[in-house]
């Protein structure tokens, strides 16, 4: 099997064709770009793993192209259309919006994973709209829409591949062609997860349920999901069903960062040695800095990633305190992290609403001001393609020790989130940012107490996580000091696509 013209080395060629097998028995020929029926019914999982810059990506996003070449339908999770006997689908997936936005700045068309879990239900008017940009129905006439707005819709559909984004064009909000929400009922074909080292086990099995062929993408030198067995989901596959990549593409030349964090791999290595590493690769490349302070501007937008939570909750008490941020209430541009919903059984709807508008565990969030109800908040969700929300919320600011977090926004019930200027290097699996502050001192101590987990010292998987987080610049800060901003916080930097769904949820 030939892989596509690009320069692969020979790990990434090997998993190349032993992906495009996998495919084959699936009812795909990347050779011949052609689609069969599948060869068997029974389940399918593959990982790719490999450590920061070894070209998972890159793969990735060849094997994509190949596949909708062939003429693989592409699953996004905002609308799907009437299954037919001869479709074969493709869904790429990553735990959170910002991970998943990764791909999608990299020309890779990924959702999240609960946006495969649980499909918009349309308005059935609405709905022929749909069939209609997806090239599945007549050009329809519905009431209330001009042939100005469906011309809208069709050449904002041929820009972005997005029903929501094509609607939103057309005047319309979320709330008038989604009525609901429900579990996908019908499963799909083929399934790419990126960054799946993040994946728990109660995901791993909803997605095998939906994929008879899986394809996971990660990297077995992360940090564990939380409360888990201190295990990756694809540490149990056999040999020839998870494949290694061990070259090293450099994403720049001599990538700085890169080459640190494939240094931790060194056994002998200890703490002290990498910091005069950094310190060496300071003096000769301006991507890395050692810092004696943590820069408040940036983390209104970058958080500064730390092991300890007592040194999560000083910083951001720091940086509230830097921007005079009020005891009773939050800034315009102040950032929060998602902590997931609060909200009874049978409010499973609006369960559904909040998580399929990008308010998942995690999550992070720009706070933009109250919304118009009382427990309202307007906000801007990081990585996602509409990431305009209004939303209850349940806004936590914690204290140190046994104190209770002070809460300035409470509704009955909705989304939870806690500040987002500091978090844990746990927490930012799966995110990068342009610029990344990490937190030294932390890791110091992580080393000093000589933690081990699975194998691996735990201060070296704490750095490697932390480093590789960043895309442009390392900032490794060696001192518990917070330089004072330079401008005021603000909101003038969050650029929202023309075509942004303006979601109001219950504000409705």
């Amino acid at each position: 099997m030939n892989a596509p013209a690009l320069t692969f080395s020979s790990d990434q060629a090997e998993a190349w064709d032993a992906v495009a097998l996998a495919l084959r028995q699936a009812g795909v020929d990347l050779g011949d770009s052609l689609l069969m029926p599948p060869q068997s019914d029974a389940t399918s999982v593959m990982a790719v793993v490999g450590k920061a810059g070894s070209g998972k990506t890159m793969l990735l996003a060849a094997l994509y192209r190949a596949l909708k070449e062939a003429g693989v339908e592409i699953v996004s999770g905002d609308w799907e259309g009437k299954r037919r006997r001869d479709r074969r689908t493709l869904a790429i997936l990553a735990p959170t919006n910002k991970a998943a936005s990764v791909l999608r700045n990299q020309g890779v068309p990924a959702t999240t994973i609960h946006r495969i879990l649980y499909t918009p239900v349309y308005d059935p008017e609405y709905e022929k709209v749909a069939e209609w940009l997806a090239g599945q129905g007549e050009r329809p006439v519905i009431a209330g829409l001009t042939d100005i707005a469906l011309d809208r819709a069709f050449q904002s559909f041929q820009v972005n591949a997005s029903i929501p984004a094509a609607l939103a064009s057309a005047g319309l909000r979320g709330s008038d062609f989604i009525t609901g929400w429900k579990r996908r009922e019908e499963p799909l074909d083929i399934g790419f997860v990126d960054e799946s080292s993040m994946l728990d086990e109660r995901q791993y099995a909803d997605l095998q349920e939906i994929f008879p062929t899986l394809l996971l993408f990660g990297d077995p030198a992360q940090l564990p999901p939380v409360q888990s067995t201190g295990a990756m989901v694809f540490d149990s596959l056999p040999a020839p069903r998870k494949l290694t990549l061990s070259r090293i593409h450099r994403q720049d030349a001599d990538n700085p960062i890169l080459d640190l964090a494939h240094a931790l791999a060194d056994p002998a290595l200890g703490f002290e040695d990498f910091e005069r590493m950094i310190e060496e690769a300071a003096r000769h490349d301006p991507r890395v800095v050692v810092a004696q302070r943590v820069e408040a501007d940036l983390m209104a937008r970058s958080p500064v990633l730390v092991w300890r939570n007592a040194t999560r909750i000083r910083l951001i008490h720091a940086f509230r305190a830097a921007f005079g941020a009020p005891a009773d209430a939050l800034l315009e541009g102040e950032p929060l992290i998602c902590d997931g919903i609060e909200l009874p059984l049978k409010h499973r709807k609006k369960r559904l609403d909040l998580e399929a508008r990008g308010l998942i565990k995690g999550a992070q969030v720009i706070y933009l001001g109250p919304g118009r109800k009382p427990g309202f908040s307007r906000l801007h969700v990081m990585g996602a393609e509409d990431p305009q929300v209004s939303a209850a919320s349940i806004v936590k600011i914690e204290h140190e020790g046994d104190a209770e977090p002070f809460v300035p926004y409470a509704a009955k019930m909705g989304a939870t989130f806690l500040h987002g200027a500091a978090v844990t290097i746990h927490k930012a699996q799966g995110s990068q940012w342009d610029t990344v502050q990490v937190f030294a001192p932390d890791i110091m101590v992580a080393a000093r107490m000589g933690r081990v987990e699975a194998g691996q010292a735990l201060w070296k998987r704490l750095a490697y996580v932390a480093i590789t987080r960043a895309e442009r610049e390392l900032r490794w800060v060696v001192r518990p000091m917070l330089a004072k901003p330079a401008r005021a916080l603000g909101v003038d930097d969050l650029s929202v696509p023309a075509h942004a769904l303006q979601l109001t949820g219950e504000e409705e």
